[in-house]
């Protein structure tokens, strides 16, 4: 059991952020509201958020709603069961990636186990809705397992993203505890799927790290998703959010980050992002572009 001094370690130096609150960050905060959307940056509380807004490099909006059914213990999104799903909500997403004039946008969502297509047909939408105001812009999605259902995933995919990215989260040995209903087998098999439905389109994960998990088992986890042909990478360190969550194990060091990537690298992901503050749309933009580059060589 944690003791009081574990839950509350302290930051290391590289941790820390300076916030940027100038006239980008503003705007978006008031059209978000105007909109009555969500984003994963404001709930997931999202270190980078005052970074990334305030050069309108991109924004992950958070669909179908801020309450998740399920309960992960590392996550600060609030859980219970929702009552509604809003069919207007892909217009007012695709209004705003216009108005805000995104290169590169992230679709993502709260679990939606209540839903019998776990909420893959509203993501479709709202795929289309951007490509018809905005057809320039990137289109990443992040969903959550679709509780596995293929014919859901295929929902998806069928929309044509430009990229489908689903987070492994931790490696398999912590999965159960940190994960609430989502399998770690499941989700490598998700990503499996994605690629099935739409070879052309790449995937990405996403790990987060400090929770007690081994280098050996880090390294296991890149070559579980390289052998179901994952493309892109990106590991963060993992960061407490309230005292109800799983405590920090360890600080990785910015240098341990770099070992990381260049492993990842080795092992044959395209694009590899990895630093303490790296979250999964961190630099989408450029994760899309680095991995179109890379398929191009290769070609």
């Amino acid at each position: 059991m944690a003791t009081r001094e574990h839950q509350f370690k302290r930051k290391p130096e590289w941790l820390k952020i300076k916030l940027n609150t100038n006239e980008n960050y503003t705007d978006i905060k008031k059209l978000m509201r105007s909109k009555e959307l969500h984003t994963v940056c404001e709930e997931a509380r999202c270190p980078n958020i005052h970074e990334c807004w305030g050069h309108r490099r991109t924004a992950t909006f958070m669909i179908l709603g801020d309450v998740c059914t399920r309960a992960c213990r590392f996550c600060a999104v609030k859980t219970g069961l929702p009552t509604e799903t809003d069919l207007e909500e892909p217009k007012r997403v695709a209004d705003s990636v216009r108005a805000m004039n995104l290169k590169h946008v992230v679709i993502t969502a709260v679990a939606r186990d209540d839903l019998l297509d776990g909420g893959a047909s509203i993501f479709a939408a709202t795929i289309k809705e951007i490509r018809k105001v905005s057809p320039f812009t990137t289109i990443e999605v992040l969903p959550s397992d679709l509780g596995g259902n293929e014919e859901s995933l295929k929902i998806l995919m069928d929309a044509k993203p430009d990229i489908l990215n689903h987070n492994i989260e931790t490696v398999r040995r912590l999965s159960d505890r940190v994960r609430s209903k989502a399998k770690y087998d499941r989700s490598l098999q998700f990503l499996a799927n994605a690629k099935k439905f739409q070879p052309q389109i790449p995937t990405k994960s996403s790990m987060m790290i400090g929770l007690g998990e081994t280098i050996d088992e880090i390294i296991e986890t890149m070559d579980d998703l390289r052998a179901h042909d994952v493309d892109i990478l990106t590991i963060g360190q993992y960061l407490q959010p309230t005292k109800k969550h799983l405590p920090v194990e360890k600080y990785y060091h910015p240098d341990e980050f770099k070992e990381l990537k260049r492993i990842a690298m080795e092992k044959g992901f395209k694009h590899c992002e990895s630093g303490p503050l790296v979250r999964s749309s961190y630099h989408a933009d450029e994760q899309v572009e680095a991995a179109s580059n890379s398929a191009q060589k290769e070609a």
